[in-house]
């Protein structure tokens, strides 16, 4: 009697070290933890490509640690979010303002992820809001589990050290507040 106790003792405590550590991989991004291993399309779009500075890809897929950028921000976002809707004014101009800036244009780049959103309704919030970097498609919510099922809009810092690595210095649900302020943020929890 006592080995059967201790024998169902053991399958449900091996059964709740699988659920906490399914749990733990089911939240968001960690400040200070790594990035998941998110692949994404290669843009076709020669602009989009260029920007990311990929190199010498050309198809197939990327990893965000393989853009050409000290700091990556990505935005999670979904076409049918109202609050998503009404901050990208506020993300493309963030984008404007590292781009005007030679002593970040490069440095810092901005991608956007359309959770259960498909292509057809990427380009349209990209069209509707006139979003000037790349946006992707996450229509079967596969990255969107990856990150935690966060909702949107969702902000991640990605700092890419030389060697390729990279670190989680942003993790956070809302909206940037002020442009500025943001910017300022990131760059100096980056060491831009």
């Amino acid at each position: 009697m006592k080995k059967i106790l201790v024998c169902w003792l053991s399958v449900i405590m091996l059964l709740l070290a699988v659920a906490s550590s399914l749990t733990a991989a089911s939240s968001p991004p960690v400040v200070g933890g790594t990035l998941p291993d998110i692949k994404l399309p290669i843009p076709k779009d020669s602009a989009e490509k260029n920007y990311l500075d990929l190199g010498f890809f050309g198809f197939g897929t990327f990893k965000i640690p393989e853009i050409k950028a000290k700091l990556v921000i990505i935005e999670i976002f979904s076409m049918y979010c109202p609050y998503c809707q009404g901050e990208a004014p506020n993300v493309n101009q963030l984008y404007a303002k590292i781009d005007d800036n030679p002593s970040l244009k490069g440095k810092i780049k901005i991608i956007g992820i359309g959770a259960g959103n498909t292509s057809y309704e990427v380009g349209t919030f990209r069209k509707k809001y006139n979003v000037p970097f790349p946006l992707f498609a996450d229509g079967d919510y596969v990255i969107h589990k990856m990150v935690g099922e966060v909702r949107t809009p969702y902000f991640i810092g990605v700092k890419i050290n030389p060697d390729g690595s990279n670190r989680v210095i942003y993790s956070k649900l809302g909206a940037l507040g002020g442009v500025d302020d943001f910017l300022s943020t990131l760059i100096k929890l980056s060491e831009l």
